[in-house]
Parts: C-alpha cells; structure tokens; sequence
C-alpha cells in the first residue's frame, strides 16, 4: 500500500545499507530518484538532490559531512546515519540553521535500539547511587564497519557519563581508571551489531543487550525518520521521531 505522502528519496550511500533502505523504501510506496556511490560521487549535485523531497545519508565519516552541507545547501532535508564524524557536528547544525534547513543525525536508527538507550539512561540514573557496581560496555560488528568503538556504543557511554557520579570520560578498552568507561569492541562476521551495558559487583551482575539480527531495523528506521522530516525544519533525533519524551 502506497503511503499518504509519496517521497522522492535520494540515497547518498549505496552500500549494504543503502540497498536496506531502497527496499524498504520501495516495499513502502516511495520512490528512489538518486544513488550516490563511490563510483559516481560526481552526480551529487545541487541540480540532482532537487529531484528528491529528502535525502538518506549513510556512507562514512570521512565523506559524512561534505555530504551533508551539500544537501543543506540545495534545500533537501537530510537524514544521517553515518557515524564517527561527530566532532563536526556544531558546524553542520549551524549549517543547518543557516539555510533554515532540516537535518536528522542518529547514530542508530532502530527502533529497538531507541529504545534500548532509554532503558541504558534509566539503568544508569538507578545505578547513580550504587557505588559497589563497575560499569563496561561491549559492541560486535562485523569486520567491514569502519569506526570503532560505534557510535551507538558512544551514545551508551555517553548517557550513562551523564548520569553516573565520578565518571566523565570513555576509552575504546577495559577501562582501568574510576573516571573511565570502558568499551570493548570486536569485529566478528557476519554480526549486524550486539551492544551489551553491564554493572557488576562482588555478589552479582545486571546486563542489558540489544542484538540485531539483520539490517532490516536500522533500514526501516531510517525510512521511517526520512517521512517524519521531509515536511519539517530543523534539527531532530529519533527522539521526536518516536515521541519519546
């Protein structure tokens, strides 16, 4: 069944993601206009994004921002998922308010994942006052993902920073400072992305896990971010796109 508002999405990012996205995309009414690989990166043009009502971005983080700019700057509505760019963040948001354009940026677009990381900063507000438990994090990707520790396994990090006392800072290793939160990271194939938070003790343990089993829920996400920001302006999460509070 076509949806209510037919969208012309442009994939910026042509991997296996991006082929997540198209069929989804498709099964669901919208229509694909534009494919950005690395093979034809010459196409992302002003004139070329127009064809579409919103981009998905998901390619890497050495292209990410340029990327970005170049959709807010021809006046489409941008979702990112690239991850491992965001010390660049301020600049493409500024960006963003500069066009009065439309800019979505999630470093997980699964709605399991969303709602593993309200369970993470709830977990850790609980925890706040527990000093006998340390705290680790544990993420499994698989061997082609670019950036390590992933940025969903930061965001955990970073929730958790927020709300645990004494801790203000995370390492990609066992963490072997009071003030550090360490992440390990594996890279095992085929593994979509496994992402575990676990307090332990001298008497017992508490974990949270959220594993995915295919792409298929970060790629309907995305899709689903793409027809919540089309007709919008600003900058969002999946947050808003969720209604979670």
């Amino acid at each position: 069944m076509a949806p209510a508002n037919k969208l012309r999405i442009a994939l910026v990012g042509y991997g296996k993601m991006g082929k997540a996205i198209e069929e989804i995309a498709l099964k669901k009414g919208h229509e694909i206009v534009l494919k950005i690989s690395s093979s034809n990166k010459q196409e992302l043009t002003a004139e070329r994004l127009q064809q579409a009502d919103v981009a998905i971005e998901f390619t890497g983080p050495e292209h990410a921002v340029a990327n970005i700019i170049s959709c807010l700057d021809a006046g489409i509505p941008v979702v990112c998922g690239s991850t491992g760019w965001l010390q660049r963040l301020q600049e493409v948001e500024s960006c963003c308010r500069q066009h009065n354009g439309s800019f979505l940026y999630a470093s997980n677009f699964s709605i399991g994942v969303n709602i593993f990381f309200e369970l993470n900063r709830k977990l850790a507000s609980l925890m706040a006052g527990q000093p006998g438990y340390s705290i680790s994090i544990e993420e499994i990707h698989h061997t082609h993902k670019k950036d390590a520790p992933s940025g969903t396994a930061i965001t955990l990090a970073e929730q958790a920073i927020k709300e645990l006392p004494g801790k203000n800072t995370w390492v990609n290793m066992p963490g072997t400072k009071e003030n550090e939160i360490g992440i390990v990271s594996k890279r095992i194939d085929p593994a979509p992305g496994t992402h575990a938070v676990k307090y332990s003790s001298a008497v017992d343990d508490i974990e949270i896990i959220h594993t995915a089993h295919n792409r298929q829920g970060f790629a309907g996400g995305a899709v689903l971010a793409a027809e919540f920001i089309h007709d919008k302006k600003g900058i969002f999460s999946m947050k808003d796109v969720l209604s979670i509070a």
